[in-house]
């Protein structure tokens, strides 16, 4: 699971939960982008999201940060990580990318998007109480690439190409809204863990004092 994670909070871990259960993942691993090229530079530097990422999962024995796009000197391609998991996993075992809807219905602009299907299998996380999502109210480019590798369940899929729709629990919270929420003095417990918030203050986050 990737992201800018600026900061990471609930609905991040929340996702990662229930996504993890549906598929019955062993692991999840959390990527802070290093440089995510598809949008401006994160608020925070890659140290101390890492550092955030870290202290969120922390006591969750099936997730774990993964500090590979912060070392790297290079763009945070996903197609670039994936190609380095499934060089480490081997050909057999199934690896899954978990996404929210909206970055899914974003895949066409991201980097070599194409080859991400015969890398990794793709969950897709919905909102209930959103438009569902399915194949025909997909843009055309995405649709024709991923009409025929829906899946309806996890046992379906094989090591990669296939695509997942569920849905989760549906959880307003997004960092935008923490980081506006902090700016203002405001406070923004039991949007993100305790951990995480008590980090923020202690390195003055966000205009935290």
């Amino acid at each position: 699971m990737g992201g800018t994670f600026d900061p990471v909070h609930y609905g991040h871990l929340r996702l990662a939960e229930e996504m993890a259960e549906a598929v019955g993942l062993a692991r999840v691993l959390f990527i802070p982008a290093g440089q995510p090229p598809h949008r401006g530079a994160p608020r925070t530097e890659s140290p101390h999201r890492l550092a955030m990422v870290r202290r969120a999962v922390a006591g969750n024995p099936r997730f774990a940060a993964d500090s590979r796009e912060v070392d790297s000197p290079r763009p945070s391609y996903t197609v670039d990580t994936l190609t380095a998991l499934r060089a480490e996993l081997g050909d057999a075992r199934p690896l899954w990318l978990l996404t929210g809807a909206d970055a899914f219905l974003g895949l066409p602009t991201w980097h070599e998007w194409q080859l991400l299907f015969g890398l990794a299998n793709i969950i897709v996380a919905t909102r209930p109480r959103a438009q569902p999502l399915a194949a025909d109210a997909l843009p055309d480019t995405l649709r024709d690439a991923v009409s025929h590798r829906l899946v309806a369940d996890a046992g379906d899929a094989g090591p990669a190409g296939s695509v997942l729709l569920r849905p989760m629990t549906p959880l307003d919270i997004s960092a935008t809204a923490i980081r506006d929420t902090l700016g203002r003095g405001r406070s923004a417990r039991y949007l993100l863990p305790d951990a995480v918030l008590d980090y923020i203050h202690e390195h003055h986050l966000y205009g935290q004092p």
